[in-house]
């Protein structure tokens, strides 16, 4: 049993190579989520255009940004015209209108802001839970939550002050020093908290997500382990896993997904655009008034295109994760091998 224990420090892998196996993941998360969130809103601005000067959000399934309608002939995507009669005539159609990359609309900012979020909120629930499992044992069913919950919240306040540049820049077409003397404007106005300006909107449905997600994960991940026998989690352990534990973390978390993009949409629309900021709700007002106005089906609006949304980005993230972590073990492994041959000889 020690040498088994001693075998599994030897292969344990690097954080480098834990930052390599969560960068593999959001990569190719992005490029297969991504098609499904264009065609969504391409059907959606055929249905209704965006107005001018109004915020909406666009998800990859890995993160949210907002973006700007900023005149009516803009040429950006989410714009273009469109007859579409279902997801299927959309996508047929834009491939052979307006070429495959059309798909990827968007995919640059999504990867700039996506990489180190992702990286963070990965490597640092990896950190973490060996940590704690060092301190509660590997049994103790807290872990997953409280290492999604901490990575989640730190991932967050680090990529937060990003996407608000971002967010600027998107809508005002500012250079970088125009941007510079903006942010500066606004840190001596506002002060640096003003950077973070719709974090507790964001975490009040991240950070329950996060840790539901993992809890559920590890719980379904060590049941299929145990019932194929394997030591470690295959590709399809993994997806299968992180499917339900997504599904579950975004139904759950719904209504805080909905108040998120009302709070968000209003947030940035000050922000961006220099709305006045008269009569803005806090999180628990808009809550109160979409129960208000819709009853408690209004909370849990836009079930269906979450979890058509949620459970395969979770599902293919994670597993592709899992893969790559499993990959540089195997690497380790090998070349600890080799390294006592070449010292035994």
């Amino acid at each position: 049993m020690g040498s088994e224990e001693n075998n599994t420090e030897l292969y344990k892998i690097t954080t480098t190579q834990q930052v390599i196996a969560s960068c593999c993941g959001a990569i190719v998360t992005s490029l297969l989520v991504t098609p499904l969130d264009v065609i969504k809103i391409r059907m959606q601005a055929q249905n209704n255009s965006f107005v001018n000067g109004k915020s909406f959000i666009y998800s990859n399934g890995l993160m949210d940004h907002v973006f700007v309608c900023d005149n009516g002939n803009s040429k950006a995507w989410y714009t273009k015209p469109g007859h579409f009669r279902g997801m299927w005539d959309a996508f047929m159609k834009i491939v052979k209108i307006e070429g495959i990359k059309s798909l990827w609309s968007g995919l640059p900012p999504t990867l700039i802001m996506a990489l180190p979020g992702t990286v963070i909120y990965f490597t640092s629930y990896d950190q973490l839970s060996e940590v704690l499992i060092s301190k509660l044992g590997k049994d103790s069913g807290h872990i997953p939550v409280l290492a999604g919950t901490i990575s989640r919240l730190g991932s967050l306040t680090v990529v937060s002050p990003v996407e608000l540049i971002r967010t600027k820049m998107q809508a005002r077409r500012l250079s970088y020093k125009q941007l510079q003397i903006c942010i500066s404007n606004t840190i001596a106005k506002d002060g640096w908290f003003s950077l973070w300006r719709g974090w507790s909107a964001t975490a009040l449905r991240d950070v329950p997500f996060s840790a539901l997600y993992w809890y559920n994960y590890e719980r379904f991940k060590k049941k299929l382990c145990k019932k194929f026998d394997a030591r470690e989690p295959t590709f399809v352990i993994s997806f299968t896993s992180g499917a339900a534990a997504g599904s579950i973390a975004a139904a759950v978390t719904l209504p805080f997904d909905v108040v998120k993009t009302h709070r968000q949409t209003e947030i940035w629309s000050y922000e961006t655009l220099n709305v006045s900021q008269k009569g803005s709700k806090s999180t628990w007002t808009t809550m109160k008034r979409i129960f208000a106005e819709y009853g408690f089906t209004g909370l849990f609006a836009g079930i269906v295109p979450r979890l058509i949304k949620v459970a395969p980005a979770c599902a293919i993230m994670i597993s592709t994760y899992e893969y790559g972590k499993s990959f540089f073990r195997k690497l380790n492994k090998q070349k600890n091998h080799k390294d006592k041959n070449s010292h035994s000889s």
